[in-house]
C-alpha cells in the first residue's frame, strides 16, 4: 500500500508527533500524582531525559509508546506495510538507544522502569505505585 500522503504532508505529520506531555505519559502521572507521588518531569541531566523522576529513590521512569519503542510481543509493535528496511532500522536503534540509556543510568547508581502504552491499566499502575514506594523497581 501506498502512502496516502505526499512526501511534505507526511514531514508535516511526522513532526507533529510529540515526544514529551503525550497521552500515555500524561495519564502515568496523573496516577502517580492521585497517589500522593511527587515526582520531576524530564530531568535533561540524566541520559535519556527520563519522563519521571524520582531523585529521593533514584528512580527513572520511562513511558514508551509500544510502536516506536517496539515492545516485544505487542500488535501495536507492528512494522508499517511500507518502507519497511527504513522503519526496521530506525525503531531497532530507538530499542538498542533504550538499553544503552538504562545502562548509563545503571552505572549512575539510578535505577529505571519502563511502562509501556499497552500497560495502562489500574492493576499495573497500582503495582508501578507500590514498586516506587518500596524503592525497588524489579
Amino acid at each position: 500500500m501506498t502512502d496516502v500522503f505526499t512526501p511534505k504532508k507526511r514531514s508535516d505529520v511526522m513532526s507533529k508527533v510529540r515526544n514529551r506531555d503525550t497521552k500515555p505519559e500524561l495519564a502515568v502521572r496523573r496516577f502517580l500524582h492521585s497517589r500522593g507521588l511527587r515526582y520531576r518531569l524530564h530531568r535533561s541531566d540524566l541520559p535519556g531525559r527520563p519522563d519521571i523522576v524520582f531523585p529521593t529513590q533514584r528512580i527513572a521512569l520511562f513511558v514508551h509508546g509500544c510502536f516506536w519503542h517496539q515492545h516485544s510481543g505487542c500488535a501495536k509493535a507492528k512494522l508499517p506495510s511500507t518502507r519497511q528496511e527504513f522503519w526496521q532500522e530506525k525503531l531497532s536503534r530507538n530499542a538498542q538507544r533504550d538499553q544503552e540509556v538504562q545502562g548509563r543510568l545503571s552505572e549512575m547508581g539510578w535505577r529505571s522502569m519502563v511502562v509501556w502504552e499497552c500497560e495502562l491499566k489500574p492493576a499495573r499502575l497500582e503495582a508501578l505505585v507500590t514498586q516506587i514506594r518500596a524503592g525497588c523497581p524489579d
